[in-house]
């Protein structure tokens, strides 16, 4: 496939990505503040990280794509960093003062439909990111990646939160995003800080 074709689909699949995670997080956000959930709240939270690393994407893509190539990795990293450390104090309060999450239906459902979306976005993006060489597409595919697996650990909390009352299983799942929000952000910095 010619490169502009190339980079025309990785634009359609940044594009799919920027509208799920718009309505999604609009979604969360009604879902987190009516069940008082941290972990719909912190999964809000990533789908405003992905619409940002998105939006990143979309604008090393449409300009020099090498000239941009360092920043938008940047901001990608430092983005994911700030998630982590929001979520992480949001949840350890949750744990130590008891948390309080109420069942979300709607929470529940769009998240659930959230894993199988980002997993079929981040499989075209590692794709179309490989062929055209471009690793911030290729590391924005591990961004969509790990929103599913969020997603994934998420939906755990809040079934399991709701079938059993582990009022505890809803800052835990919050726990997990944290854990690869500091991951992820602090791979990306450590890459784009080694020469060459």
């Amino acid at each position: 496939m010619p490169t502009a074709n190339l980079l025309r689909r990785g634009l359609q699949l940044e594009y799919a990505t920027l509208a799920w995670n718009i309505v999604g997080t609009a979604v969360l956000i009604v879902s987190a503040r009516a069940a008082d959930s941290i972990a719909l709240g912190g999964f809000a939270l990533d789908s405003a990280v992905e619409i940002f690393a998105s939006l990143v994407v979309v604008w090393q893509l449409t300009g020099a794509p090498e000239s941009r190539e360092r920043r938008a990795m940047f901001l990608i990293g430092v983005a994911f960093l700030a998630v982590g450390g929001y979520v992480l104090v949001a949840s350890l309060h949750d744990l130590v003062s008891g948390p309080s999450a109420g069942k979300s239906v709607l929470g529940t459902t769009w998240v659930a439909a959230t894993v199988a979306a980002m997993l079929l976005l981040a499989g075209g993006k590692k794709n179309v990111g490989a062929r055209l060489g471009n690793p911030v597409l290729v590391a924005e595919s591990r961004v969509t990646l790990i929103d599913a697996a969020l997603a994934a650990a998420v939906l755990l909390g809040l079934v399991a939160s709701a079938a059993f009352g582990w009022r505890w299983a809803d800052p835990a799942a919050g726990l997990v995003i944290v854990y690869y929000a500091l991951r992820e952000g602090a791979t990306v910095l450590v890459r784009i800080a080694r020469p060459g």
